[in-house]
């Protein structure tokens, strides 16, 4: 049976986000037939912790669904042991990468990829915690409807399947190797308030996240769509195009991957840089991999969090991080694009060395841009005054380390791509792996001449498993750390 990755990564409260993925990897199973581990990857504080294993406990069985909950620690066992079992170099700096002490987009991801590696699955599929679904004729409307339709598949066989085909037909016998659409609802990045304060600023501050080399109105055009998404259209209808996906196009609150990209490159592993996560989205477009773009987009809405000042001064602190990001990622994009097929191997499977040296390529941009972009933010900020003036004395303080931390967070990037070729194999060979199948043979043998049934009825929620697997990888691990 085909096993499946719904994962959920969160440091916040979203007790209603966990009962909502439920039941969606309930669809997924009732569906497609499927099995789905949903892995809520939890580095919640100990209140909120509580909170999320309640909601788990509280949802009622799938056959077929199996909660995965992990708290840090039980993450961070996890990753040591299959860190361990790989043999790499330098193994607790790998641990660090993998689970590092502050946010980072990029690592929890990884995470996700490698639990995913030792469970057996052959996708992941993200979701995120400060989004939520649409909704036709009162049925919510799922992803993983599109996701499972098309990943792995040969794109030819899609013909009749998606709407519409934009696919080079010389890329027909490729495999499907993401499936995303977009949001709808608040920006993505929350800079809608710079905006209203000063439009001048907004474009300039905005336009630090674009490429070198644009027309002028290509540029102003970008920045008028940078963060949006799809909009605020409510979904009526699908519409699917097979195509290389742009990474405009797509966000990674709604994004599924085949296991031949995550289990060859992981994502940045930057710590406290929005954006660091979307990596694997160019590289799958830059490779000429086949993708399906889809309109079942993801509402997205911002937290209470960021609107203290504590929660404004981080969240600008990122936002800085990504636009200092930008010029290194920009470079390692460029020369990914100019790869093109050369990034995959004789077999078309991506080829992580290729993608290493463009990465370290992208290390020896010139700190001298990082610093003006450090100052059209100082200026920028301080015209709008208040608390972005507050924001600006905070990033002047670490100005020199910011601009290192950059270099520094491409630099571990490339270590980590090395080291991950080891790392999944250990994942792979990890005792879940056996625990997983051993599950699913004892649930086919139980049910041999079960099927999908696209008319079945079945409650939304989840099996938690407290048998074999429970031993291996704990659901509810009884510490939990902030």
């Amino acid at each position: 049976m085909r096993r499946v990755c719904l994962t959920l990564p969160t440091n916040r409260a979203c007790s209603a986000t966990i009962r909502s993925v439920a039941e969606e990897a309930a669809y997924g199973v009732r569906h497609f037939g499927v099995e789905v581990r949903l892995l809520i990857l939890d580095s919640s504080d100990a209140p909120v912790l509580a909170e999320h294993r309640a909601a788990v406990a509280a949802l009622p069985p799938v056959p077929g669904v199996v909660v995965h909950h992990l708290d840090e620690e039980g993450q961070r066992n996890f990753l040591r042991e299959t860190i361990t079992a790989a043999g790499v170099a330098a193994p607790e700096r790998m641990l660090d990468l993998m689970l590092p002490s502050g946010v980072s987009y990029g690592a929890c991801t990884n995470r996700a990829f490698l639990l995913a590696e030792a469970l057996g699955c052959s996708s992941v599929h993200r979701r995120d915690s400060d989004s939520r679904y649409q909704y036709l004729r009162g049925e919510p409307v799922f992803p993983l409807h599109h996701e499972l339709t098309a990943l792995g598949r040969r794109a030819a066989e899609l013909t009749g399947q998606v709407t519409r085909s934009r696919l080079d037909p010389a890329l027909a016998e490729r495999p499907v190797a993401m499936v995303g659409g977009s949001f709808v609802g608040e920006m993505s990045v929350d800079v809608e308030e710079i905006r209203r304060l000063d439009p001048a600023v907004y474009e300039e501050v905005v336009g630090l996240s674009l490429p070198e080399g644009y027309p002028e109105i290509w540029r102003r055009n970008l920045i008028t769509e940078s963060f949006r998404g799809a909009g605020t259209a409510a979904f009526t209808d699908d519409l699917t195009t097979l195509t290389t996906v742009s990474p405009m196009r797509v966000d990674m609150c709604n994004i599924a991957f085949d296991r031949e990209v995550y289990a060859r490159v992981p994502l940045p592993p930057a710590l406290d840089t929005i954006g660091s996560d979307y990596f694997l989205i160019h590289l799958v477009h830059d490779a000429r991999l086949p993708g399906v773009l889809h309109n079942r987009h993801i509402v997205n809405f911002h937290t209470n969090e960021r609107r203290s000042d504590e929660g404004f001064l981080s969240y600008q602190l990122r936002f800085a991080k990504f636009l200092l990001a930008a010029p290194h990622l920009n470079a390692v994009y460029a020369a990914l694009r100019e790869t093109g097929d050369g990034l995959l191997d004789g077999t078309g499977r991506l080829r992580a060395t290729a993608v290493a040296r463009s990465v370290r390529d992208g290390v020896r941009t010139d700190p001298a841009e990082s610093l003006r972009r450090l100052d059209v933010l100082d200026r920028a900020y301080r015209t709008l005054g208040d608390r972005y003036a507050t924001a600006a004395d905070l990033l002047l303080s670490r100005r020199d380390r910011l601009v290192d931390e950059a270099v520094r967070d491409m630099a571990d990037f490339a270590l980590l791509i090395d080291a991950w070729e080891a790392v999944t194999r250990a994942g792979r060979a990890h005792p879940l792996r056996a625990a997983a199948d051993a599950r699913s043979a004892a649930e086919a043998e139980a049910a041999p001449d079960a099927e999908a049934d696209p008319n079945a009825e079945a409650a939304p929620g989840a099996e938690a498993d407290p048998g074999v697997e429970a031993a291996a990888l704990p659901l509810h691990p009884v510490k939990g750390t902030a």
